[in-house]
């Protein structure tokens, strides 16, 4: 049998090279439940849970009303037969040199029975001390000094002004770039959210910040859009915003005209919509007052929809916008203009090529 605890940070660090690869590990497995690896999970795990939702649910019912004993006589039952599931469906055909790392919440019953059946086979496996809740521990502590250590790019500008598409493109010739709204699945407004998307949880989205974070090399630069400490209901981290914030600016400038146009073919859903559009609207009466808005949703409802967007540019977003990066980004003033001639993917790619040479 080999079954060996490693604490959360060592496990963190040989997480870093690839799975399979020596000194790595072959497989990342969670015995959780489905909801609770759904929540977070470590990055690139799989789900083997060793009680599944309900399972948990009928075993903490018994464990309220009948006590321990009788809820872990019952319990014993389901998790091995769980993991003899698991065995037959994922194990029969591996080699004897797999060796995976395992956890549950707190590295105890659930995740300890998984790893003593595999470690009796004979595979070489290690089981994070503390589980879960440590390795959460020892990410939210990680994230500072990794965020400290990169050579930030930011990547200024209005709304619709093309910063998105920019990263997009820098992303595409082979520049670093964290997307934060894309792992927010939300574009950082009160209009942002993404229909069909539910963003993740706040611990899934540090999860993914740091994964993100541990994989950019600190010899080259990383850009990144000038967001706020919000991405819809999610924060960024506060020593992420501290970082980014003290980077050097590159100001991107679109037309108004691109930008509405722009704009329009990114939330195209709203132009599909209209009453979606309209409803969301509500959302700014507290800040531009209800005349204002009750105006706006009148266009909408008359199809003018452009009109409503280049008012909510000029009126609610710039000012707001430009008040902001004066007071929050410290070299905004000495920021390097990118002229964008037109919204398109090509001028942009034509920017980026610029930027990532450099």
């Amino acid at each position: 049998m080999s079954v060996n605890p490693v604490n959360a940070k060592d496990a963190m660090a040989r997480m870093c090279l690839p799975l399979g690869q020596a000194g790595g590990y072959s497989a990342i497995i969670d015995a959780r439940s489905e909801d609770e690896f759904a929540l977070d999970h470590l990055p690139d795990a799989v789900n083997w849970p060793s009680l599944n939702n309900e399972q948990r649910i009928v075993i903490g019912t018994l464990y309220k009303q009948t006590g321990p004993f009788e809820a872990k006589k019952k319990g014993a039952g389901l998790v091995a037969a769980n993991i003899a599931r698991h065995i037959e469906q994922h194990v029969i055909d591996l080699p004897k040199d797999w060796q995976p790392l395992v956890y549950c919440w707190r590295g105890g019953k659930r995740s300890g029975s998984l790893a003593l059946i595999l470690g009796q086979i004979g595979f070489k496996v290690a089981i994070i001390e503390g589980g879960y809740k440590a390795f959460r521990s020892e990410l939210v502590k990680a994230i500072p000094p990794l965020a400290e250590r990169l050579q930030w790019r930011v990547i200024c500008g209005p709304t619709g002004s093309g910063k998105t598409r920019l990263l997009h493109c820098l992303q595409a010739q082979g520049a670093q770039v964290l997307d934060l709204e894309g792992l927010a699945k939300h574009r950082s407004s009160v209009l942002g959210f993404m229909p069909g998307e539910q963003q993740p949880s706040q611990k899934k989205f540090d999860t993914l910040i740091w994964d993100a974070l541990r994989k950019m090399d600190p010899s080259k630069p990383v850009y990144v859009e000038s967001e706020s400490r919000k991405v819809g209901n999610l924060a960024v981290p506060e020593s992420l915003i501290v970082a980014v914030r003290s980077g050097q600016c590159y100001r991107l400038e679109l037309s108004d005209e691109e930008r509405v146009k722009l704009l329009l073919e990114d939330y195209e859903f709203f132009v599909k919509d209209p009453s979606l559009f309209a409803n969301r609207l509500d959302a700014l009466v507290a800040i531009r007052g209800k005349q204002l808005v009750e105006t706006w949703q009148s266009h909408i409802e008359q199809g003018h929809i452009d009109i409503v967007v280049r008012e909510l540019l000029t009126l609610h977003y710039d000012p707001t916008y430009f008040a902001s990066m004066k007071r929050n980004f410290s070299q905004i003033e000495n920021a390097k203009v990118l002229k964008a001639s037109s919204r398109s993917i090509d001028c942009l790619t034509s920017i980026a090529q610029e930027l990532a040479l450099a």
